[in-house]
Parts: structure tokens; sequence; C-alpha cells
């Protein structure tokens, strides 16, 4: 998959670095000559010194060539106008960065597939973390309406329980659970055991409720 990213701030560059990673050609566009050195020095990948709302600079891209295009910088005006020139080429996935919430409408009605806000996504996700302290870890699952919760068995109402009594419902799924540092997925027959660790798929608004349920 061939994805261009227009932005080498902190978004860009750590999106670019873990598509590189795993084996994705990537082409990172950034008009800042000092970000643009630093992304250079960092991403085995082609790093363009331009404006992504240029033309120019994105056919020396070759964003014909493109399977995703991410628009990530932190402005959104430009963000909205590399968008609007990407779509006369094609590209079958566009993806844009927008820092301000009002923004996101004007994204949405000229077709952008997908319009992500880092900020609102890691205010979100720090909200969740101090108002559900028994929870050790989370997942934020498609548009917030599930989550996948890693918590610490404490209730001794399902201690003892086999998984089976208690998952699935119609509102969670018992995914994992570890023992002695191996994570097993459950069988119907096995036994929670007190402090074992459990992930959990469940809806957003049963979150509190499950919760309640497994660490009281």
């Amino acid at each position: 998959m061939y994805t261009v990213i227009m932005g080498g701030g902190r978004v860009g560059l750590n999106l670019a670095s873990a598509l590189v990673s795993v084996g994705h050609d990537v082409t990172l566009i950034e008009n800042d000559e000092t970000l643009c050195g630093n992304a250079a020095a960092e991403l085995d990948a082609l790093v363009i010194c331009g404006n992504g709302t240029n033309i120019k600079t994105l056919e020396e891209a070759n964003i014909d060539d493109a399977n995703v295009f991410v628009a990530a910088t932190g402005n959104d005006e430009s963000n909205l106008l590399s968008c609007i020139l990407v779509k006369d080429y094609k590209v079958p996935k566009i993806i844009a960065r927008v820092s301000n919430p009002d923004h996101e409408e004007a994204f949405k009605k000229v077709g952008i597939n997908a319009v992500i806000s880092p900020e609102l996504t890691a205010a979100g996700y720090l909200e969740k973390l101090i108002t559900r302290p028994k929870i050790a870890d989370l997942i934020i699952i498609g548009k917030g309406n599930a989550e996948l919760l890693d918590i610490s068995v404490t209730n001794k109402k399902v201690i003892g329980k086999k998984v089976g009594d208690v998952s699935p419902t119609d509102n969670y799924i018992i995914a994992a659970i570890y023992k002695n540092g191996e994570i097993t997925i459950p069988k119907e027959n096995m036994v929670i055991g007190e402090g074992d660790r459990i992930s959990i798929l469940v809806k957003t608004p049963k979150v509190q409720a499950v919760t309640h349920m497994f660490a009281k």
C-alpha cells in the first residue's frame, strides 16, 4: 500500500514511521525545512520539502499512485485544501486531521473519508482513565460506541465462576484472560480466578456496570 502524508510534525512523522515499520511505502510532504531534515533522518521513506496544497508538489509525490492520502498538519485550512485537490486524483481513501471540531462538518461536506482529531481523542482517553480508575487500560473502538477494557478481577461474586456463566451477553464478551503471564482465549469452562486480568469488549454505555461487576 502506498500512502502520501502531508505534515511532518508529531502526528505525521509518527504515522509515517508506523507505516514504514510494517512494510508500507510512504512519501511525507513537509514545507518546514527543519522538520523535513528531521523526517529524512528518521524515516526510510521519500521526504519532499514542499507544500501539500501545491499541485506540483502532490504530483512529485506520485499522488496518482497513492492508495491513501493523509492531511496531518496542525492547520485545518491547509488540510482541507489539500484534500480537495487530492480528490481530483481519485485517491481511494482520504483522511484528514482536524484541530478545531467546528471545522469537522466542512471536511465531511467535501467528501473526506475520515476526519480525525488527535487532540479530542487524547482528551477523551485521559478523561476515561481519570473517571474509571479500576480499568488498567482501554481501547476506544469504532466511533466510540464500544471499548476494549483490561480489568483485574477482584469481585468475589464472579471469582470461581466459569467464563460461560458470565459471558457473553448482549452488552459484553470476555475476549481474553491473562494467567501466569500468558494470554488465553477463554473457553466456556475456564474458571475466573482472583486477580486474573481479563480483556472485555463492552458497549460504551455499559462500561461502568461491567467494570463494577468484575472489579467491585
